[in-house]
């Protein structure tokens, strides 16, 4: 997953650079407006974005009790589409993330002690909805959908761990501007929670429940078409 991200990125920038010579060459477009309410947002993009996210992660079972704080960097594409009526901008944004986000815990009890228990994140992605207000080239939004991603739960005593794919979902706050032409920037937050995954008794020594949530801080950029 971590390789098709990284192909994911690359295939962007050389397409955003592409584009850039391309554009350099055609005759410039004069900014969009929605009525009279300045810039438009209305349409297709396409951008990069990169963040760090800190979380939780618990294990519980009648043997176990521990918490782990998986945290690290996050980076990744997004593709998205916007409709401005009015001064609100409704839409639609997926995008998928390559992972760094880990924790250790060695304080707990069953699998959480000695060496303790580990919870890693190596992909994220998400599929929301999003409605903005847009202030000219401002827009300030909030967001909410579905979160996918990995968490792979280790017994560090044994060296021994699984990978369960999850589905959770995820909400939260941002700000975008337009800067030049078809660029833009954006700020946000997203919390999101990937629900309650099992590591088997052949990992823990018995059924363990292992939670994951995080708080994600990322900036972007965007090209819109």
């Amino acid at each position: 997953m971590k390789r098709l991200v990284l192909m994911l990125c690359g295939a962007f920038f050389a397409a955003a650079t592409a584009t850039g010579a391309l554009a350099a060459d055609l005759p410039r477009k004069a900014p969009a407006y929605s009525g009279g309410y300045g810039f438009s947002w209305s349409g297709f993009y396409v951008g990069i974005n990169g963040g760090y996210g800190f979380g939780k992660s618990d294990w519980s079972s009648a043997a176990t009790a521990g918490s782990t704080k998986p945290k690290g960097g996050l980076a990744g594409v997004t593709l998205g589409y916007n409709m401005q009526t009015g001064v609100w901008v409704w839409g639609l944004e997926g995008d998928i993330d390559a992972s760094w986000m880990k924790g250790t815990d060695t304080s707990g009890t069953g699998v959480c002690s000695g060496l303790g228990c580990t919870t890693k994140n190596s992909w994220l992605a998400t599929g929301r909805g999003r409605i903005g207000y847009a202030w000219d080239r401002w827009l300030p939004y909030l967001t909410a959908g579905a979160a996918f991603g990995d968490v792979k739960m280790t017994r560090e005593a044994t060296a021994t761990s699984t990978t369960k794919t999850k589905i959770g979902w995820t909400a939260g706050v941002g700000v975008e501007y337009a800067f030049m032409g078809p660029w833009s920037a954006k700020l946000e937050y997203l919390y999101a929670d990937l629900g309650k995954s099992s590591c088997g008794a052949a990992t823990c020594g018995i059924d363990t429940d292992v939670t994951y949530k995080a708080n994600i801080v990322r900036a972007g950029v965007n090209y819109r078409f």
